[in-house]
């Protein structure tokens, strides 16, 4: 198995984390989303779809697979960005374990996008 794969796996693992407190935390309701908890559910059908396709084709080193790398690096530091400067809420998403996979996912995001970016 490749690097970039791993990273890709490591940074979809911890974003799907994310998105796991995110429901518990009511995220639509922090962001404003329409269609409360079903639209949040539905609208993470096609993030995860296309993070399975990602690694197939991250490990193809495929130029569809430096993008979606590229794509899903950018996502790993949404989630620091959002909850830590743009939306901030004392008392959301500010557990240690919160905090431990938003920068963790921020790192990994950050190498994953580089590490993508440089793919032939």
């Amino acid at each position: 198995m490749k690097l970039i794969t791993v990273l890709f796996i490591v940074n979809a693992s911890l974003l799907l984390l994310h998105e796991i407190e995110s429901a518990y935390e009511k995220e639509w309701e922090i962001l404003k989303l329409p269609g409360r908890v079903t639209g949040f559910l539905i609208l993470h059908i096609p993030i995860i779809l296309l993070m399975f396709y990602g690694v197939i084709e991250i490990e193809r080193l495929s130029i569809v697979g430096k993008i979606i790398g590229i794509i899903f690096g950018v996502g790993g530091i949404v989630p620091l960005f959002v909850h830590k400067v743009l939306v901030y809420r004392k008392e959301k998403f500010n557990l240690v374990i919160s905090n431990i996979i938003i920068y963790s996912n921020a790192v990994i995001g950050v190498c994953t996008l580089i590490y993508a970016m440089s793919l032939p």
